[in-house]
């Protein structure tokens, strides 16, 4: 595999599901128009897999929903450089139909009751920003981005990266007419609909109450009146009118639906404070006419249940609720028993996902369309209906042909005694191989069973690759994720060290010929394992890294409460868990490689320990992508990722070559 077949990574979105009519957007980078293009399949439910039929032919299509009288889809469409817009059409055919033309574009659509009313959030900017004309200001077009006004900013949250400020545009809930909507038009008087929530608290993940009167949205505590990092649910009448606080969460919200019985379920963790590190989310649920003073109910035992919100909202489907939770690098479609008490994991039982990866999933009736992704696909939809599975695509057989390296299962013991789990994905011929230890970011995050480009680059160049979950990570129980509060640099190193000499214990690897790679809080470890066991490597690529954890406090969109949450607030602590501190006693060829718009490990965290090296005469790099945020690798743009690629395996060749000479 090269770096030019990222564009064979072809992804299904969630699917919509009614009846005999099952759609998914397919998306893929394309490095011809350096952008994601996509459209609507639809997705056959009873013939050899494949990769469907085009339902629409727009550049990129996403987030299809179909109303519950199964006569209509909406969806997002974007075209050229304009951000989505919400389109809808007749299942039975003929041309979409153009919604909104709001200016930051809109969030995916979510069906009323009646099959004729669409809710959705979008951003309204404040006039005169985002290219929005001024109050009273005649013209089309707002002032550039740099003759906008200043920005006044009173509160520690005001910016997120990957978005952007976020006081001068919140998302904002809105309910239009699909049916009696006229097509909308680019002029100013079509731009913005009238939106259902002030401008005070930003609103997400609209779901409609069973009898269409009210949307319940996710705000944050108290509608965003001071910084917080809680959440709660609350109703807002779907004709106009004050929003009401529903349900009071201990933790952050996400994802609320209502079940025909007046029951919301949503997802949510639970914390005091700004003490948020770590956490494992859970199934919730309340009572529709609870009121506020009602206190929501955990389903779900806190220590080893940890739901996947982006997985989408949790499902009744028979006797329980269906919901993703992550368990030792799987993503698992559960259902959780409706009892009383928390239910633990293994009382859970699983639909799909064993040493796979649940992305996202729908329930109509009795069956269910799943998008799993497996270790040899990038995600294919799959259909569960009588206790049976069936793949119903195979959009990542391109994939296949250009030729897939299996991951291998390895578990390590710890100087404590305490249990690591990874995977080794190895090129192809005898050895032996240098090697590559991978470190994901988070740290909550895990590495999984799936496909992983990465992995699968580099092992097609020659390396061995060894990805771990060490203690810090998700997957493996609350208590496992929080065992680096407080000790970064400890446990975990431990653990990633302890599986490298599993690893090494193979005849088929080179233990004189290992280097080390991550982003992020992986960026973290690669500089903090270069200075405290650099002669265990032979050079490290270190990418949005937290390098300085003094600097990060100011200057990172989560500094404000992160670090604390990991390191504490003490300075001389800070700087005592910071790999700049020790630059010093790095000596390996070492690259800083940053975004310049990274707003979550900002360009600083880079710049300094660039030159912190380059000042100790270590052979060193500094790689910037311009334009580009903290999820370069992730959702960057194309030709930027593909560069990535190039630039990482031309470090590696140099420092460590594949073939021994």
């Amino acid at each position: 595999m090269r770096p030019a077949d990222l564009e064979l990574f072809a992804v299904p979105g969630r699917p919509a599901l009614h009846g005999e009519l099952l759609l998914t957007a397919l998306t893929r980078p394309d490095l011809r128009t350096d952008s994601y293009v996509g459209a609507l399949r639809r997705i056959d439910l009873d013939g050899v897999a494949g990769t469907g039929t085009a339902w629409t032919h727009g550049e990129r299509d996403a987030s299809p929903a179909i109303s519950p009288d199964g006569r209509w889809v909406a969806f997002t469409r974007a075209q050229g450089r304009e951000r989505p817009q919400l389109y809808v059409m007749p299942t039975d055919g003929g041309e979409p139909r153009r919604l909104t033309a709001l200016p930051l574009g809109v969030n995916p659509p979510v069906w009323a009751p009646d099959s004729r009313r669409i809710a959705f959030t979008a951003r309204v900017p404040e006039p005169g920003r985002y290219g929005t004309p001024a109050d009273g200001d005649a013209e089309e077009t707002g002032p550039e981005p740099d003759a906008e006004p200043p920005r006044l900013i009173t509160r520690f949250d005001y910016r997120i990266d990957d978005v952007g400020f976020l006081r001068d545009r919140p998302a904002r809930l809105f309910v239009l007419d699909a049916l009696d909507a006229p097509e909308a038009q680019d002029g100013a008087e079509q731009r913005v609909p009238t939106p259902l929530t002030d401008d005070r608290a930003s609103v997400s993940d609209p779901a409609w109450t069973p009898d269409g009167t009210h949307v319940l949205v996710v705000a944050p505590r108290d509608w965003d009146r001071s910084e917080t990092l809680h959440s709660d649910i609350y109703a807002v009448p779907a004709t106009g009118g004050a929003p009401a606080l529903l349900a009071r969460t201990s933790g952050r919200a996400a994802k609320p639906t209502v079940t025909a019985d007046g029951t919301v379920l949503f997802y949510a963790d639970e914390y005091e404070g700004f003490s948020a590190a770590a956490r494992n989310t859970g199934l919730w649920a309340a009572a529709l006419t609870g009121g506020a003073s009602a206190s929501p109910r955990r389903l779900t035992d806190p220590e080893t249940v940890d739901c996947v919100g982006e997985a989408g909202p949790p499902a009744p489907h028979g006797d329980g609720v269906l919901v993703v939770v992550r368990n030792r690098g799987a993503a698992e479609l559960r259902s959780v028993p409706r009892s009383g008490q928390p239910v633990a994991l293994d009382a859970m039982p699983v639909l799909a996902g064993r040493r796979a990866a649940v992305r996202t999933f729908v329930v109509d009736g009795e069956r269910v369309a799943v998008v799993r992704c497996g270790q040899r696909d990038a995600g294919e939809v799959v259909l569960l209906e009588g206790g049976e599975e069936r793949t119903l695509t195979d959009f990542s057989e391109p994939i296949r042909q250009a030729g897939i390296h299996p991951a291998t299962e390895l578990t390590a013991t710890a100087p404590d005694g305490y249990p690591v789990h990874g995977w080794l994905v190895e090129p192809e011929g005898e050895g032996p191989h240098p090697v590559l230890l991978l470190i994901h970011g988070g740290p909550f995050a895990q590495y999984e069973w799936s496909l992983f480009d990465e992995a699968q680059m580099y092992a097609s160049a020659g390396y061995a690759v060894l990805l771990g979950n060490p203690r810090g990570s998700a997957g493996y129980g609350q208590r496992h994720g929080r065992a680096v509060v407080g000790a970064l640099g400890t446990v975990d190193a431990h653990d990633l060290l302890a599986l490298l000499d599993e690893a090494l214990r193979r005849p088929d690897l080179d233990g004189e010929r290992v280097g080390v790679q991550g982003g992020s809080y992986g960026g973290f470890m690669t500089g903090w394992l270069a200075a405290w066991h650099g002669d265990r490597f032979r050079a490290a690529w270190s990418e949005r890294a937290v390098n300085a954890w003094d600097s990060f406090v100011g200057s990172s969109d989560i500094g404000w409460w992160f670090a604390e949450n990991y390191v504490g607030s003490d300075p001389e602590l800070l700087r005592k868990t910071s790999p700049l501190t020790y630059a010093d006693r790095i000596t390996i060829p070492f690259a800083v490689v940053h975004s310049e718009r990274d707003w979550r490990c900002p360009l600083e965290q880079a710049q300094r320990m660039f030159v912190a090296l380059r000042r100790n005469g270590t052979d060193t790099e500094l790689l910037l992508f311009p334009g580009e945020g903290h999820e370069l690798t992730r959702s960057g743009k194309p030709r930027h990722r593909k560069r990535r690629f190039e630039a990482v395996l031309e470090w590696w060749r140099k420092h460590l070559p594949p073939a021994v000479t």
